[in-house]
C-alpha cells in the first residue's frame, strides 16, 4: 500500500511541483489528490497540465476542479473571456497556450472536463478546492459554484472557538459531516502561515504558491509535509508579476 498525498494549489508552478515529486520521493503506489488551480499564475500553466496528464499514467490521481481551472477550461473550449480572470492570472494561461497545438489544447480540454467538484474517501475525508455551503453536504449543493469559490467554510473554521465541543447544539453543521476537510483556494499566507494550517477539522493546503509562498504536499495519514522552495525564486524573471 502506498501513501495518500494531497497537493495544494499549483498555479502554473511546474518547477515547484517537480521539486515536490522529488522531495517526497513519490512512487507509483502513492495515490495523489490534487486540490485544483493548476493554472493561472506562473508561466508554466499549460505545462503543468501536460505534466499531470503524464503523471496520471503511473499514479492513481484525483484531480479536483478549482475556480481558475474552470475559467481556463471555458476559455479553451469556447473562447469565453472574463475581465476579472484576465487580471488574476488568466493572461498568463493564455500566453502559455500560444505554443500549443489544437490537438494538445483538446487533450487539456478533456483533462479539465474529467476533473471533479469534490471527492470523499473511505475514511470519510472530504477534498474540495474551496468549500461548500449546504448544511446537508456537498452532494446537496444546488450549483457547483461553492466548490470553486466559497470561502465561508474556511472563515467559519478560523473563527470557531477550539474549546467548543462538536456535540454542542450550535456547533457548525458543515464541520460535523466529515472526519477531515482538505481545501485550497485561500492562501494561508494571509494569516501569516507558511505551511498547511488546520482550523477545526479543516486543513488548508494553499500555502501561497501563486504569490510569495511555497507549494505544499501532505501525507494525510502521517501529516508529514513536504514543500518546494518559494515558487517565485524558481521563476525570478517573473517576480514582477506579483
Amino acid at each position: 500500500m502506498g501513501r495518500i498525498l494531497v497537493i495544494g494549489d499549483i498555479h502554473g508552478g511546474l518547477k515547484a511541483l517537480i521539486q515536490l515529486v522529488k522531495r517526497a520521493e513519490i512512487q507509483p503506489a502513492d495515490k495523489l489528490i490534487f486540490l485544483g488551480d493548476y493554472v493561472d499564475g506562473w508561466s508554466d500553466s499549460a505545462n503543468v497540465v501536460s505534466y499531470l496528464i503524464e503523471l496520471a499514467k503511473q499514479n492513481t490521481c484525483i484531480f479536483l476542479r478549482g475556480n481558475h481551472d474552470d475559467l481556463t477550461h471555458r476559455w479553451l473550449k469556447t473562447g469565453e473571456l472574463n475581465d476579472q480572470w484576465l487580471q488574476h492570472g488568466g493572461q498568463t494561461s493564455i500566453d502559455a497556450y500560444r505554443q500549443f497545438s489544437n490537438k494538445e489544447k483538446q487533450e487539456h480540454i478533456e483533462f479539465f472536463e474529467q476533473t471533479v467538484n469534490y471527492y470523499v474517501d473511505k475514511e470519510d475525508r472530504l477534498f474540495v478546492h474551496a468549500g461548500f455551503t449546504n448544511q446537508k453536504g456537498p452532494e446537496a449543493e444546488y450549483t457547483p459554484i461553492p466548490f470553486y469559490w466559497d470561502r465561508t467554510l474556511w472563515e467559519m473554521a478560523l473563527c470557531l472557538d477550539p474549546q467548543i465541543d462538536q456535540q454542542e447544539e450550535h456547533y457548525p453543521k458543515r464541520l460535523t459531516l466529515f472526519k477531515e476537510i482538505y481545501i485550497g483556494h485561500t492562501p494561508v499566507t494571509r494569516i501569516g502561515r507558511s505551511k498547511p494550517f488546520q482550523a477545526a477539522n479543516v486543513i488548508n493546503m494553499d500555502t501561497g504558491a501563486a504569490f510569495k509562498g511555497k507549494l505544499s504536499l501532505m501525507d494525510i495519514n502521517t501529516k508529514e509535509v513536504f514543500q518546494s522552495d518559494e515558487v517565485w525564486t524558481l521563476y525570478p524573471e517573473e517576480e514582477g508579476r506579483n
